[in-house]
């Protein structure tokens, strides 16, 4: 690859990176928000099979499917069309934004739901006791507990949603990828231009896992020693 055109590639391809790292993050901040909700639900009596089932629908079938339902089949009916709905389902940005949570949302709620059932009971014993409600008890005894025992697992889950928004692209997104395989339709040159979009995906997964692990560092010290 000579200079020139790594450079132009380069440069093109970190274009993109805006937008591959807004949707990532949107995506991994409304995905955990309904995974918490999920959560909740589950407490209820009828809200368990409901979110189980959720669960077994957006793990079992490819993200690249449900980005096409959403962006493709809902606008095939009519009553959705005629909804106010309809200005933001048929923006390319926005099914894909709802895709990248819909899945994330499965995901991250059994990672949080592992976290949940590591909680011991005789932290929640003891919070009873000193006269704590139930919504403070989860908010500041549960919930904390729940997430620091599930970041390790949460952390392979926001690397994989990095890599994922590169599905999007199949919807006319101009992230990353999606200005990749633009540069490759106009010069052929897939080798060059695909491997300098691995190399930048490599060290931002490199940087995203950095930063989790001194999270996870942070917020439980007694595992790894103080700093």
């Amino acid at each position: 690859m000579d200079n020139a055109f790594f450079s132009q590639t380069l440069l093109a391809l970190l274009g993109g990176l805006p937008l591959t790292l807004n949707l990532t993050l949107l995506a991994l901040i409304g995905g955990a928000l309904l995974a918490v909700c999920f959560n909740l639900l589950r407490l209820t009596r009828f809200g368990h099979y409901p979110v189980r089932f959720y669960i077994w629908l957006f793990r079992g079938t490819p993200l690249l499917i449900q980005i096409f339902m959403i962006y493709y089949g809902l606008g095939s009916f009519e009553l959705v069309r005629d909804s106010v709905l309809w200005p933001v389902l048929r923006e390319p940005y926005w099914c894909g934004l709802i895709a990248l949570i819909l899945n994330d949302a499965a995901y991250t709620s059994e990672i949080l739901r592992g976290g949940l059932n590591a909680v011991s009971p005789q932290s929640i014993e003891a919070a009873k006791v000193s006269g704590m409600s139930s919504r403070k008890i989860f908010t500041r005894i549960t919930l904390p507990i729940a997430v620091r025992q599930a970041l390790p697992a949460w952390s392979n889950e926001v690397i994989s949603m990095l890599k994922a928004t590169s599905l999007v692209s199949t919807i006319s997104l101009m992230e990353m990828t999606g200005i990749a395989d633009a540069i490759v339709s106009s010069t052929f040159r897939a080798l060059e231009v695909f491997l300098t979009a691995a190399v930048i995906y490599l060290i931002l997964s490199l940087l995203v896992s950095r930063l989790l692990t001194l999270l996870e560092h942070r917020l439980s010290p007694y595992q790894f020693g103080a700093r």
